[in-house]
């Protein structure tokens, strides 16, 4: 007598069984851990913003955003704050990488999108209180 294999969408859901069980997947653990601003944000900021948002660069004489350190994020554009800590989707800073906004505030500006790892990463250091730790 041959011994059959479960196929199909039993064996899928076992499959899936034991990758919980195992403690392989834990979905939630990122958006539980704290994001650091220090060691997560701002390398992204650094990499994929910092060439144009400091003085006398194109993207901080449009808009008045200065990068270069936690207080002047904060701070936000001549137009006001770009970070509502505790509300990602209300900030305009996840608004323009997220490309909810005209298209000419997507940013990076003329660059390729961030990845949805640093956007996520983004949203949930906002999300988290968008702390300076």
């Amino acid at each position: 007598m041959a011994i059959r294999r479960p196929n199909g969408f039993f064996s899928w859901v076992a499959a899936l069984s034991a990758l919980f069980a195992g403690g392989m997947w834990s979905f939630g653990a990122a958006a539980q851990d704290a994001v650091s601003y220090g060691e997560d944000v701002f390398p992204i900021l650094e990499l994929r913003c910092l060439e144009c948002h400091v003085p006398g660069a194109e993207g901080y004489e449009k808009s008045g955003l200065d990068l270069r350190t936690y207080e002047s994020l904060m701070k936000g554009t001549k137009h006001g704050p770009v970070v509502t800590p505790g509300r990602a989707f209300e900030s305009n800073l996840i608004a323009v990488i997220d490309q909810r906004t005209d298209p000419e505030l997507w940013m990076p500006h003329n660059r390729k999108r961030m990845s949805k790892c640093e956007r996520l990463l983004l949203r949930f250091w906002v999300n988290q209180g968008a702390k300076d730790n």
